[in-house]
């Protein structure tokens, strides 16, 4: 373009006439290459340059997802993100403009790259969606020939456009590979789900086999189903059942076959075999080639650790078997081995399915020990134990500590205590120390007047104010900073705080009872905690058996849960199976109540009958009652206690990194708890901790911590 035009165009209502052609292009690219090179071709027609290139960020990352040329490609250098010229318009989110890349002073190492390729201008352009910075749009010229105000207006409304048509890319490709890999699970979940509902049907073993064969011959996009049954004793099997609709009817229900080869190996070993035809038995190789089976996959059919008969699928087609093909067949034949088990015994079995799964649920209208603990439920003498020293401890006024591991019910007892007392009629204030980022506990604590720092913009009543004359409850007091400890100590000893940015003197009658999972004597021993107001916290101290220890408390909790959250959202479950209840029996709840009473809740939302539906396969051990769990050696014990030792001796100072990084760690996963699994936000995990969001996740990127798994 010549500058005279360029110049008229500047000077005129054509930019917004461009922008709008280029968004009409934009609309028809699908791809991002597609989306940089017709944006490289458009924008050509009204400025000069040499260089275009579009780079898109990972969400809620610096890692760059990828970077596409329009024109001019080159090999840009490898430095971090943060070097970057374009992370600098991404974090200001403010065009990027160099006049001279031969007088630039900013970014030293991409500068010297620069000008050893011969860079003259460049802007790099932010691409920002209203809930999204996707990355950067980067034009350049070879020749020093700065942008003007006019061409950067312009680059920004273009941006604005390429960033929705970038972002429409997106989520329409992530749409589709959800879709299809949702629609997937659904189909295979389906498949299994069909499986279970025919088992239990009236239908005769070989029609079923029959239909179950089509249903997998569907999902599995494969051409013929066969189920083999073995003759007892003869060395023989015979194939039962057969969905083959496009067969040329060489291969027929009721051919008998030898047993050899890889079919043979099948049974023996009871795992499944991906073989080629040539690998089939003699008498079926013939017309194996006949039908033209390229591709066929063994299942043995196992049930109660005997192999019934084999399962085959086979396709005509090049595509082979996968691993997840092959794991997920192997699911639906252990349904297949059940019906072929039970198939004539299915009226006494079903009426025994029935019976067995009768149960009722048992709840009494108050859930309650002898001793009337509301919502307290459990009769384990653990439980009993605990409940006793709280009715002895309750009429006093003495602080009380309550040990235990985290979703205990420290919280429930501490209310208990509160309840017994003689400040029942007076308030009841808590307080979680994790919760609260360092930098507010203390106005939290005590309060504080307006103007005290930045950001009190009026007076705050602490909550030991607020607690006059009631019970205060302090949950995670092992958090506690250790600068704030000795202003706690004193208020808890003398009875008067001050407020911050306060010098009056106020006078407080609080009933303290304080929580932890934590091991206060060894942060003791670490200077984590202050000795003196350990000693004032621990007049008496109260543990809560984790539910681990109380086992005989899992009935009677499942089935409060069971109740409670089947009246919330309006259904009626009548019964748990036994075979469910000794699930959630055996497990060991590492989470305790508050992990029960979630996975309770998890269950009653999918449960669509009136017997609960628990996903037991959600539990993230194996069960010990269940196959296959091996405890470990007492020799396996002596030998990680023998390494643990000689690491530490050998590097004290790499134990004490540990421990920083484990409380670190302990200290992410409460904030995540409490959120729900939610980083950011008001009410999310960063601010909970008072750090930055992206700081947060780059902390939980490095110790492995899953966000959703806390949701």
């Amino acid at each position: 373009m010549s500058r005279n035009a360029i110049a008229a165009w500047e000077n005129s209502s054509q930019q917004y006439d461009a922008v709008l052609r280029i968004s009409e292009a934009l609309c028809t690219c699908c791809e991002p290459e597609q989306v940089a090179k017709t944006l490289a071709e458009e924008v050509g027609n009204f400025l000069p340059f040499d260089h275009l290139y579009l780079t898109v960020l990972k969400e809620n990352a610096r890692e760059i997802e990828y970077r596409v040329w329009g024109k001019g490609q080159m090999a840009l250098p490898d430095l971090p993100m943060e070097e970057l010229p374009s992370w600098e318009a991404i974090d200001s989110q403010d065009p990027l403009h160099t006049a001279d890349w031969g007088k630039e002073e900013r970014f030293p190492r991409f500068r010297e790259w620069a000008r050893k390729v011969g860079l003259g201008s460049g802007i790099r352009i932010p691409l920002t969606t209203p809930h999204r910075r996707l990355g950067v749009l980067g034009i350049s010229r070879d020749m020093v020939d700065p942008f003007t105000e006019q061409q950067i207006s312009f680059l920004r409304l273009v941006a604005r456009v390429v960033a929705f048509a970038l972002d429409d890319g997106l989520n329409l490709r992530r749409a589709q590979e959800a879709q299809a890999s949702l629609q997937r699970q659904n189909d295979r979940l389906q498949l299994l789900l069909n499986l279970t509902n025919r088992i239990t049907s009236n239908l005769k073993l070989r029609e079923l086999l029959r239909t179950i064969g089509g249903n997998i011959r569907e999902v599995m996009q494969c051409d013929a189903v066969a189920v083999s049954l073995p003759d007892s004793g003869l060395g023989t099997s015979r194939l039962y059942a057969l969905d083959f609709p496009g067969g040329k009817g060489l291969i027929r229900e009721e051919d008998v076959l030898t047993i050899s080869g890889a079919g043979k190996r099948v049974l023996e070993t009871l795992k499944p075999a991906i073989i080629d035809p040539a690998d089939a038995p003699p008498e079926l190789y013939d017309k194996i080639v006949g039908e033209g089976l390229k591709h066929i996959c063994l299942i043995p059919l196992v049930h109660r650790g005997r192999a019934l008969g084999v399962l085959a699928i086979v396709r005509t087609t090049e595509v082979s078997f996968t691993a997840d093909d092959v794991e997920f067949i192997t699911q639906a034949a252990g349904q297949l081995a059940i019906a072929i088990e039970n198939a004539l015994a299915y009226k006494e079995i079903s009426e025994l399915r029935d019976k067995l799964a009768q149960e009722k649920l048992y709840l009494e209208e108050e859930i309650r020990s002898e001793m009337n603990f509301e919502n307290i439920v459990g009769t384990s003498a653990g439980l009993n134990h605990v409940l006793e020293l709280v009715e002895t401890v309750a009429p006093s006024d003495s602080t009380v500590l309550l040990l235990g591991e985290t979703g205990t019910g420290k919280e429930l007892m501490a209310r208990a205590i509160h309840e017994r007392s003689r400040r029942r009629d007076r308030t009841f204030v808590k307080l979680n120390c994790a919760a609260i980022p360092t930098g507010l506990l203390e106005s939290e604590l005590f309060g504080h007047e307006r103007g005290a720092f930045t950001g009190a913009i009026s007076q705050k009543v602490g909550r030991l104010e607020l607690a006059d004359q009631g019970t205060l409850f302090l949950d995670e007091v092992g958090d506690i900073p250790v600068e704030i400890q000795p202003k706690l100590l004193r208020a808890l000893q003398e009875r008067e705080f001050e407020r911050l940015g306060s010098t009056h003197t106020r006078k407080v009658n609080v009933r303290l009872i304080a929580a932890t999972n934590r091991d206060l004597e060894k942060m003791i021993a670490a200077r984590e905690f202050r000795s003196d107001l350990y000693y004032r916290l621990n007049v008496f101290p109260i543990r809560i058996p984790p539910l681990r220890e109380r086992k005989e408390d899992i009935p009677r909790l499942v089935s409060y849960f069971v109740l409670k959250f089947a009246k919330q959202m309006q259904k009626k479950i009548e019964s748990i199976s036994p075979a469910v209840m000794k699930g959630l029996t055996s497990w060991d709840w590492p989470g305790n109540v508050r992990e029960l009473e979630n996975f309770i809740e998890r269950a009653v939302i999918i449960t669509r009958g009136k017997s609960l539906e628990a996903p037991l396969g959600a539990l993230r051990r194996v069960n010990p009652d269940e196959p296959g769990a091996r405890p470990p050696s007492a020799a396996q014990d002596d030998i990680a206690r023998i390494v643990k030792e000689t690491l530490h001796a050998l590097n004290g100072t790499k134990i004490a990194h540990d421990e920083r990084s484990r409380r670190r760690r302990e200290e992410i996963v409460r904030a995540l708890s409490e959120s729900k699994g939610r980083v950011g936000g008001a009410d999310g995990a960063a601010a909970r901790m008072g750090i930055n969001r992206t700081t947060l996740l780059s902390r939980m990127k490095k110790f492995g911590i899953d966000p959703a798994r806390y949701a």
